[in-house]
């Protein structure tokens, strides 16, 4: 905590007692008394000129910008660390896409990159400092995840100022008046990293950063509350300016409940749709609201718990007040048995996507503010173009849904590739390839009660059957009389049943089969891979195990799309295996690795599955965006959280594991029992014919 004075709209403002505080830093704007539209944009990053673009194609009086606005100079290169400066480099609009993949190439060092990256690459910001570049219209910002805080730390002490440009802080404000509305509005810059609240990093008074980055801080948050209390105007509307999401971020929610805002702008989340809801819309009921907010109270006391003591020895009078209003925001949760809690429905919320990919424009008349939001989307044209033969149905999906007319059902619903089918040319004569080979069970003469018995081909002479056909006929004539025919047909459907249940690779065909049936036998030419059938019957004999291996996938080598031998989906290519010292919050693992800067895209904790009751195990797997990004998570491993260090790994699948000889411990383990792991210790199931890998491939197949 930096013990320096309190600014109230510049950093060199001397400290003052809380009980003569100086005037709050407003600004009254009158944009037009009957009508206005407002553009709200978020992540900016840099190419300001569009700003003026984008103001005239939406007729705005003013922009309203939720940061990453691209606060950067010159000498700002030499304060960003390498992760940032790729960070910035990966999604600036001002480099071309052939010059970004180059920048990016795996075997382009950091400092190769820091050696041909400028400025003019990164930001306009010199442009508009000039006065090159200038504003055509209001633009009221705050700053976002990747900025210089000596930027803001040069407009907050005066010494730039920009026509136009307004930045939002916790001790600036700004009313527009504005088709017969008074709009407020109250900002707040900067990432929410909860472990990063009480470090100022490069930042004076109540601002924070340092390395290109800025985050939010507890003086800032208090700051801004005693702001708005000082402001309070019912007759005004309260829009509240955020970085941080507070759809995401509890603490951002507690903030809006706190100052009593009517609507919130947020970006930081970077999708390609922008989003519109209350709190009432996207919870089930109030105790899910709840929840949220005591998720950030909770993710703040752990922070708040480990630095109280040293917080109190540093910060002065002044700053006493600034933190007891920031607590007061942590502890406003809702009382769940109390009255409802009016911002529960009344407050409105927009999250913006990137203003190259969306923007939102609040249409301001006879004191009624409208919504236009547009967004770019997702593209869905690559469809248009796919077939069937490029696509890989989900495991253990049927491709039969939209059948062809031309075609014959494939032998397994999950397996695209439909060469494969022997018997295909037979669909009404073929019911069922189910007969045990070999079995030393005799061959029914009725396939299904809706076939006839096979005594004829249809005209009263009988079929030439095969010798060994002829054989099992005359058995049955001879044993059996005709009324035995009902059960022994019963037993061939029971026997038939269970043969489908211990085969799957023949379960799919059976159903097809048997939705055409027929009294009279077609001849159709046997294609070479099947044996020819001699005999008329419905259910031919099958004298070897070649078509019945035939009917299944290939097990072949190929590349091509196959039925997988696992339910699993292959790891991300760019993900860590975490051990938290304690139980921790994805907010925490997040915060952990870097916040928002860091690239983490996925946080997924193992359950303990068969405990449900019990909590999850502080075991992690955090994904990354790219390579660069996961190897400087690494290097956090037996790095310090809490009072425990943190145990960090490439992960990799239980297959690889298994391989380097890796034993899996508890009683859980998926597809090897006690015996198993016995052979496994005693090296007698490595290459051969039984082992479990072998057995799921096979399943499969």
């Amino acid at each position: 905590m930096n013990p320096s004075s309190r600014p109230a709209s510049s950093s060199t403002r001397p400290a003052v007692s809380p009980n003569s505080r100086p005037q709050v830093n407003t600004h009254t704007k009158v944009l037009d008394t009957t009508h206005g539209r407002i553009l709200c944009i978020a992540d900016i990053r840099g190419r300001l000129s569009g700003l003026n673009d984008l103001a005239r194609e939406a007729n705005a009086k003013a922009i309203i910008h939720t940061g990453d606005f691209g606060f950067f100079e010159s000498n700002s290169l030499d304060r960003i660390n390498d992760r940032t400066l790729r960070h910035l480099t990966m999604y600036s609009p001002l480099i071309p896409s052939t010059q970004r993949t180059h920048f990016l190439a795996p075997d382009n060092t950091s400092q190769a990159i820091r050696a041909t990256v400028d400025i003019s690459l990164l930001s306009e910001f010199p442009l508009l400092l000039s006065g090159q570049l200038k504003l055509s219209v209001p633009v009221y910002t705050v700053w976002g995840a990747c900025e210089d805080v000596v930027i803001l730390e040069k407009f907050r002490a005066g010494i730039y100022n920009i026509d136009n440009l307004h930045v939002l802080d916790e001790a600036t404000t700004h009313c527009l008046d504005v088709g017969g509305v008074k709009l407020r509005l109250l900002g707040l810059g900067g990432a929410l990293v909860p472990h990063k609240m009480f470090d100022n990093g490069d930042g004076s008074a109540t601002i924070a950063g340092g390395q290109g980055t800025m985050w939010t801080t507890a003086l800032q948050i208090g700051e801004l509350v005693d702001t708005a209390q000082r402001v309070f105007d019912p007759t005004e509307t309260r829009l509240l300016v955020t970085h941080a999401s507070p759809g995401r971020e509890g603490i951002m929610a507690q903030l809006a409940l706190v100052l009593k805002a009517d609507l919130s702008i947020s970006a930081g989340l970077h999708f390609r749709y922008a989003s519109s809801y209350n709190e009432f819309s996207v919870q089930s009921d109030l105790e899910g609201f709840r929840h949220k907010l005591i998720a950030g109270k909770e993710a703040f006391d752990k922070v708040w718990d480990s630095v109280k003591q040293q917080v109190d020895t540093v910060i002065d009078e002044h700053q006493r007040v600034l933190l007891d209003k920031a607590l007061s925001v942590i502890e406003r949760v809702p009382n769940a048995q109390g009255p409802e809690e009016p911002s529960w429905k009344n407050c409105w919320n927009w999250n913006l996507c990137d203003a190259a990919f969306g923007s939102l424009v609040l249409d301001v008349k006879d004191g009624r503010i409208s919504a236009e939001l547009k967004s770019q989307g997702f593209n869905y044209a690559y469809r248009r173009t796919a077939t069937p033969s490029n696509i890989v149905p989900t495991p253990n999906s049927t491709t039969s849904s939209l059948p062809n007319a031309t075609s014959n059902p494939p032998t397994k619903g999950s397996t695209p590739i439909q060469a494969e089918k022997p018997l295909s040319p037979h669909p009404k004569e073929v019911r069922s390839p189910l007969v045990p080979v070999a079995s030393g069970k005799e061959t029914p003469k009725e396939s299904s009660p809706s076939t006839p018995p096979p005594k004829s081909n249809g005209s009263g002479t009988p079929a030439p059957p095969s010798d060994k056909a002829e054989k099992e006929k005359q058995k049955r004539k001879d044993k059996k009389e005709r009324k035995d025919r009902e059960r022994t047909e019963a037993k061939e459907k029971e026997a038939s049943t269970s043969e489908e249940k211990a085969d799957p690779a023949l379960n799919a065909p059976a159903p097809a089969f048997a939705s055409a049936p027929t009294s009279t036998p077609v001849s159709v030419p046997t294609p070479a891979s099947a044996p020819e059938l001699k005999s008329g019957k419905a259910t031919p004999e099958v004298p070897s195990a070649d078509v019945r291996e035939g009917m299944k996938s290939p097990t072949t080598d190929s590349t091509g799309a196959r039925t997988p031998t696992s339910k699993r989906s292959p790891r991300h290519p760019w993900t860590l295996f975490v051990k938290l010292p304690q139980q921790s919050t994805e907010a925490d693992v997040r915060t952990f690795f870097g916040g928002e800067t860091a690239g983490v895209t996925k946080v997924t904790f193992l359950a303990n599955k068969g405990f449900p009751h019990q909590r999850a195990r502080p075991f992690v797997y955090v994904e990354f965006g790219d390579d660069e990004t996961m190897k400087a998570g690494l290097d956090k491993n037996e790095e310090k959280m809490g009072e425990g260090t943190v145990s960090v790994q490439i992960a990799t699948d239980r297959e690889e594991r298994a391989d380097r000889g890796g034993v899996r411990g508890g009683h859980r383990g998926r597809g090897r029992g006690f015996a198993a792991r016995g052979f496994a210790a005693a090296g007698l199931t490595r290459n051969t014919p039984h082992t479990n890998g072998e057995a799921r491939e096979s399943a499969a197949a």
